[in-house]
């Protein structure tokens, strides 16, 4: 069987898919910081035969929350004489224009760790000045007495010729073997020095890390007997080997997200729909994505603690484009000092949790107030809910400073964790030019299907997905990946003078470069497929379109079917184009696919009649005008295939709710999963 285990802020969760093509799910709590028990415990309460697994999937937080908690290694940087402080100066956009506060962010490695180095190539990679050697030993001396952990090397233009990052690299590994070591040109070939340098120096920095966490994770595996093939699932959206994983982990940090994305866009091609916004919604955060056309969108321009007060780090690295809120189920309610309510993104976890689950938490959530307003039953509960707590809570904290009931206090807050959920969808949507009305909502984790509907109402989506497997949907994501690792080059040339033979053999070099990476992995070269992209831009612009671009050599006749492509592109990111302006390429990307076998989804038909699928009628309280309405709530594995249901209503199943408004009706598909049509025009 093929197992996919997901760890998340609350929750780790677990999908496996039988050699029948049954699929059964679990979930256990989180377990930090020994992460890897809390994927034991999941496994053990599956209650699988952990050795008939033959492929182990695995998507963690470790490095993100190494990042964000500064729990990395101490960390040395070696880099060009001249470039010490290139951490320090960063850029100077400043996202708060007018705060006279305002601080840029401290680097992760301390200006007495940053050393320089005489070598010096231009631009074109052409050796100004040798690499000084000697000075090399010298720095590795000093880092030993510093007791540095890891390393990271970056050199001016190493991303056109890594030979003195190359040399730097053996010499480390030659004279101080244990120490973690990255070199700038392994984790990007993409130009700008300032994010490749802070890329390079990130990697070292949670490489010790991720080494002792893929080390723990698999000792416990072959304790279980189990000897599976094992990935770790990248932040582009595709599956690597343990070992990679070690090498450059920076590709993690978006580990659990991204697959729930991609499990979308797999799901979309299943169920006939194309463009698709992917909503994840956790105990911590809400995330959310736009998959245009089936095609997952990827980017460098990633930063972590970036805020509207934060410059945040970048990490230019290949990572699925997503936008996250501090806003999931755990997410704490609040009041400011204007008086305002808030929610989130302070976050009540795993432990202490929701004052729900009656382990010590006392401040309101957003699942409290789901709970007190019936969307939620205490029966569902994996702890004995004392209801009474939950009401005092909310009418303490929340009700009592506006004058209301504990009700409107408790649908306040889910309004407000709503509206910040809207605008991350409005982020990825209407600020980037597209229409939600021509797109379909993907809901997923514990909370999507609860506030989806509401959500695509306010939208104007008029259909909502909610897929089988939906609280551990991004586990599921991971059982329909491939291995994948892109390959992203700066290759600056005008497109007019584009020497084509050039250009085709670039190609060529890259794709080559990947399938002999490939088969070190083990895949084949039949089982290799590319996709090819091409960053460009107007000459005279600083920032890029991203461009899908043909396989195969290249011919005059593409070159100008590009250029149309781009023209088109810019206008719907920027509103314009400038069709007698030059154009140039910046950076050539490459995605190679390791294909693997994947899991087939069944078919489902289920027959009987929405009564005998009927659970209860309980009190929901809705919006106003309704207040509290008597509301039919069903068994989601019960319902029958095809058969409406009609608003308001509610679906539970293990680990989620579906919440449907008057108006809006449900049916469940061929695949099992919950159709919602929102009835917006």
């Amino acid at each position: 069987m093929r197992v996919a285990t997901d760890i998340g802020g609350t929750f780790t969760d677990l999908v496996y898919v039988d050699e029948n093509g049954g699929i059964e799910v679990a979930k256990s709590h989180t377990t930090p910081p020994n992460f890897e028990q809390g994927v034991i415990d999941v496994l053990e309460k599956s209650g699988i035969d952990q050795t008939a697994i033959s492929t182990f999937i695995h998507g963690t937080t470790v490095i993100i929350n190494a990042l964000t908690e500064r729990k990395g290694a101490k960390t040395g940087l070696i880099t060009t004489k001249g470039f010490r402080d290139i951490l320090e100066i960063a850029r100077g956009n400043r996202p708060d224009l007018f705060n006279i506060r305002y601080k840029k962010p401290s680097p992760f490695i301390d200006r007495f760790l940053r050393k320089e180095v005489n070598e010096r190539l231009n631009y074109k990679g052409e050796v100004l000045t040798p690499l000084n050697k000697e000075q090399v030993k010298e720095i590795i001396e000093y880092f030993k007495k510093e007791k540095v952990e890891a390393i990271a090397v970056a050199y001016l233009h190493s991303y056109v010729n890594p030979e003195h990052e190359k040399e730097t690299i053996k010499l480390i590994k030659e004279l101080w073997p244990e120490v973690a070591v990255t070199a700038s040109y392994e984790v990007t070939k993409e130009w700008r020095e300032y994010e490749r340098t802070n890329t390079a120096a990130l990697n070292a920095y949670v490489q010790p890390a991720a080494a002792t966490y893929v080390n723990k994770l698999y000792n416990k595996l072959a304790e279980q007997n189990t000897t599976s093939k094992n990935f770790i699932m990248q932040s582009n959206g595709g599956t690597t080997t343990f070992g990679n994983a070690k090498e450059t982990p920076i590709n993690m940090v978006e580990s659990g997200p991204v697959a729930g994305i991609y499990g979308s866009a797999v799901l979309g091609k299943m169920i006939g729909e194309e463009n698709i916004i992917a909503f994840d919604i956790g105990g911590t955060t809400a995330k959310c994505s736009l998959i245009e056309k089936g095609e997952v969108k990827v980017s460098t321009d990633y930063y972590i603690e970036r805020t509207d007060r934060n410059a945040g780090y970048p990490i230019k690295t290949p990572v699925v484009d997503i936008v996250e809120i501090g806003n999931g189920g755990g997410s704490i309610a609040w009041i400011d000092d204007a008086g305002s309510l808030k929610v989130g993104p302070q976050s009540a976890g795993a432990m202490p949790g929701p004052v729900a689950y009656g382990q010590g938490g006392t401040e309101p959530t957003t699942t409290d107030a789901n709970l007190l307003t019936g969307r939620l039953s205490a029966k569902n509960f994996d702890y004995d809910v004392n209801l009474n707590r939950v009401k005092d809570a909310i009418e303490t904290k929340i009700a009592k400073q506006f004058d209301m009931s504990t009700e409107e206090a408790a649908l306040g807050i889910i309004r407000i964790a709503n509206s910040n959920m809207l605008n991350a969808l409005k982020l990825i949507s209407i600020r980037k030019g597209h229409n939600p009305q021509e797109f379909t909502l993907v809901a997923f984790g514990g909370g999507g299907s609860m506030h989806a509907p509401a959500l695509a109402r306010e939208m104007g989506v008029k259909k909502v997905v909610i897929p089988l497997a939906s609280p551990v949907f991004s586990a599921w994501g991971m059982l329909m990946s491939d291995l994948r690792h892109d390959y992203i080059n700066t290759f600056i040339r005008r497109v007019e003078d584009l020497d084509l033979n050039e250009i085709n053999n670039y190609w060529n070099e890259i794709e080559n470069g990947a399938i002999h990476q490939f088969e070190n992995e083990g895949v084949d070269k039949e089982d290799v497929a590319f996709n090819r992209f091409a960053d460009m831009r107007y000459v005279g612009q600083e920032h890029t379109v991203k461009v899908p671009v043909p396989n195969g050599a290249w011919t005059a006749v593409e070159i100008n079917e590009i250029v149309e492509k781009f023209h088109d592109l810019h206008e719907q990111n920027y509103t314009f184009k400038l069709e007698d302006t030059q154009i140039e390429i910046v950076n050539l990307h490459v995605t190679a696919f390791g294909k693997v076998p994947k899991p087939v989804v069944n078919k489902i038909h289920r027959e009987g009649t929405l009564e005998d699928a009927k659970i209860e009628t309980r009190s929901v309280y809705f919006e106003n005008p309704n207040g509290w309405v008597t509301t039919d709530v069903y068994q989601r594995e019960l319902l029958p295939t095809g058969q409406l249901v009609d608003g308001p209503a509610i679906i539970e199943e293990k680990a989620a709710v579906t919440v449907i408004y008057k108006g809006q009706s449900l049916h469940v598909d061929e695949y099992g999963n919950l159709i919602i049509e929102t009835g917006a025009k």
